[in-house]
C-alpha cells in the first residue's frame, strides 16, 4: 500500500453539531485524590476520539464525565452545547458487555429500544437492522451464556446503537477478548463509525489499536491525567484492507509515535 493510497485530506466537522463534546479546565477528584486534570478537549462532530494512556491514568474518568455518570470537580463538560445526561447523552459500551442473562439477545436488544422510546411496533425491524451491523443475524433466540464472549460484546454494542444518539462511548471494551476477536471487532467499530458518522469516544491502553482505530489520538499522563499528546490520525477512514493497513510503514511509524509518548507521559 502506498503512501499516497493510506493519506487523505482530513475535514474538520462543524464542532458545535449534535454530538460534539467540549470541556473546559476540567479536573475531577475522589477525596483527596486528584484523578484527571486540568483537561480542555474539544471533539468536534463526526470524529473518532481515542483516550490512550497507562493504566490509572484517568481515560475512564474522562469518559464518564463525558456521559453524565459523575460531574467534574471544576470546570464544564457540554456535549451538543448542554449538560450531559445519563442514559440519554449517549451509547455507552463498557470493557464487559453487561447484558441481562436471564433474557435472549432479542430480550436485550428490546429492552434497549423501550428504553430509547422507539414505537413498539418498529422493535423487529431497529432489532434486525442492528443485528445485520454488528454481524450477529440468526441470533435473536439465543440465551447470553449460549453465544461467546466476542458475540456478547456484538450484542452490547449493538444495545448502544439502539437509541441513534451522535455520540457513542466505549470503554476498553475488547480487552477481555482474545486477538482474532478483538481485531476483528476493532474492524466493525471502525467501519460503523465511518458509515454513521457518529461521534465516537474510545478508551484504551493500546497504541496499535488507538491508531487503527482513531482519527485523532490523545494521550493522557500519569495521574493526575492531562494531555501529553494531541496527534491527527490521517489513514484512510474508508473502506480499507484491515491487514494492509496494519502492515504499512505509515501505521508502524505512528504507533510507535504513540507508544513512546505513553511511555514517556506514564514516566514523566
Amino acid at each position: 500500500m502506498s503512501s499516497s493510497e493510506l493519506t487523505e485530506k482530513k475535514v474538520e466537522p462543524d464542532a458545535v453539531a449534535g454530538g460534539a463534546v467540549r470541556l473546559d479546565r476540567v479536573t475531577h477528584r475522589y477525596g483527596a485524590v486528584t484523578a484527571v486534570g486540568p483537561v480542555d478537549l474539544t471533539v468536534p462532530t463526526g470524529e473518532f476520539l481515542v483516550l490512550v494512556g497507562a493504566s490509572g491514568c484517568g481515560k475512564s474518568t474522562l469518559l464518564r464525565l463525558i456521559a453524565g455518570f459523575e460531574r467534574p470537580s471544576e470546570g464544564t463538560v457540554k456535549v451538543s452545547g448542554t449538560d450531559p445526561r445519563p442514559g440519554d447523552t449517549a451509547g455507552v459500551v463498557f470493557q464487559t458487555p453487561r447484558l441481562f442473562p436471564w433474557r435472549t439477545v432479542r430480550g436485550n436488544l428490546d429492552l434497549a429500544l423501550r428504553y430509547a422510546g422507539v414505537e413498539r411496533a418498529q422493535w423487529p425491524q431497529r432489532r434486525a437492522e442492528l443485528l445485520a451491523r454488528v454481524g450477529l443475524e440468526g441470533t435473536e433466540e439465543r440465551r447470553v451464556w449460549e453465544i461467546s464472549g466476542g458475540q456478547q460484546q456484538r450484542v452490547a454494542i449493538a444495545r448502544a446503537l439502539a437509541a441513534e444518539n451522535p455520540l457513542l462511548l466505549l470503554d476498553e471494551p475488547f480487552a477481555a477478548l482474545d486477538a482474532l476477536t478483538r481485531e476483528r471487532l476493532q474492524e466493525d467499530v471502525r467501519r460503523m463509525a465511518a458509515q454513521a458518522g457518529r461521534t465516537t469516544v474510545f478508551v484504551t491502553h493500546s497504541a496499535e489499536e488507538a491508531v487503527f482505530l482513531g482519527s485523532r489520538i490523545v494521550v493522557l499522563t500519569k495521574s493526575p491525567g492531562t494531555v501529553a499528546l494531541d496527534l491527527p490520525i490521517t489513514l484512510p477512514r474508508g473502506e480499507v484492507d484491515a491487514e494492509a493497513l496494519r502492515g504499512s510503514p505509515e501505521f508502524g511509524e505512528l504507533r510507535a509515535e504513540v507508544a513512546h509518548a505513553v511511555k514517556s507521559a506514564a514516566a514523566a
